[in-house]
């Protein structure tokens, strides 16, 4: 009878440390991520066929297929979880893993982040910006130290495409801006860009804009041809200006706890997925962009006037535009503009 119970209750003994081994990621001795499941939470400021969204789906099914189904990533579009300011605040207590942000709505928390809001900074050509975002050491280790301290990482930055204006009235002059009612981020120095060229800024969330612009309490906004085309604002407004006064850049960011804490081959496994993501993101803004363009030029229901800048216009802008360097230098930056100046030498470099 005794050698029973010792039977047993070694048996109990062995079923108990295979499950312990199971759950802790296998008996190999190193970090690895064994058998465990993964659950994430992706959260991104665009809806379902904007670049942001598809980015992240993307990147969601590479991550399922590279680990197996191990990895298991549910990706929110704008509005799932709140406005673009809550998606940070989850972002950096950790409430979501992951998410596709603009600095733009950091500006606030990261007064260098304010950087990408600098316009004619980049160069005309959008493949030239994106080299300098994906090999930028102002900004992918300078820039991104300032956002760990608040618990972010900071993966990479890409680009949306060139900004374009769209106004309810013509622009193809700084004096066309006067008094003008547009709408903004939520980012001081994206304020103080528009009071520049004369304009009234006013910092809204894009869920309200297509109201706002239909009703006349904006009366122009900023945005990459593909959003303005998939999100309507050329049938509420009757111009966009070809400015590529600066260009829409995203960054792929993760909690910084929870990252560091991830076992090294799932740390491994994303930041092969964020670089391969950049060639994927770069190829779908293009041919959104593109598609769209050709979209609004040929909708004879929703007419709109595109004017596109000569170099002596967009001359004109940016005279108005660089003084804000020394705005951002001297108000904004906690570094002494030292960011933007290593960027800017990172840049003629390119150029």
């Amino acid at each position: 009878m005794l050698g029973l119970l010792l039977a047993f209750t070694f048996s109990l003994v062995l079923a108990a440390c295979g499950q312990n081994e199971e759950s802790s990621g296998g008996d190999d001795g190193e970090s690895g991520s064994g058998s465990e499941s993964y659950d994430w939470k992706f959260v991104t400021e665009e809806v379902e066929g904007q670049v942001q969204y598809e980015y992240a789906v993307e990147f969601a099914d590479r991550m399922d297929e590279k680990s197996d189904g191990q990895v298991n990533i549910e990706v929110y579009e704008f509005g799932g979880l709140g406005s673009e300011t809550d998606q940070v605040e989850q972002l950096e207590s950790g409430t979501v893993e992951m998410a596709v942000m603009s600095p733009g709505f950091t500006g606030n928390m990261v007064n260098e982040g304010q950087i990408f809001a600098l316009h004619f900074l980049f160069p005309d050509s959008v493949a030239k910006t994106q080299e300098i975002l994906n090999t930028s050491e102002a900004l992918n280790t300078d820039l991104k130290e300032q956002y760990e301290e608040h618990n972010i990482t900071p993966l990479s930055y890409w680009t949306e495409g060139a900004m374009q204006w769209t106004s309810s009235s013509e622009i193809s002059e700084p004096a066309h801006f006067e008094n003008f009612k547009m709408r903004t981020q939520d980012s001081p120095l994206i304020l103080e860009s528009y009071k520049a060229y004369g304009a009234d800024p006013t910092p809204m969330s894009w869920s309200e804009l297509y109201t706002s612009l239909d009703r006349g309490t904006v009366e122009g906004q900023e945005n990459p041809i593909f959003f303005i085309g998939d999100a309507s604002f050329h049938e509420v407004q009757d111009y966009m200006t070809i400015s590529n006064h600066n260009n829409y850049v995203a960054m792929t960011t993760v909690n910084t706890g929870w990252y560091n804490d991830l076992p090294e081959d799932m740390q491994a496994m994303l930041d092969e997925t964020t670089e391969e993501m950049q060639q994927w993101a770069f190829d779908e803004q293009n041919a959104q962009n593109e598609e769209w363009l050709e979209t609004i030029k040929n909708d004879e229901e929703n007419a709109t006037t595109i004017i596109e800048l000569d170099e002596e216009q967009r001359n004109a802008f940016r005279e108005k535009a660089e003084p804000i360097r020394d705005y951002y230098r001297e108000e904004i930056s906690t570094v002494d503009g030292a960011i933007l100046d290593k960027l800017i030498g990172e840049i003629e470099a390119v150029e």
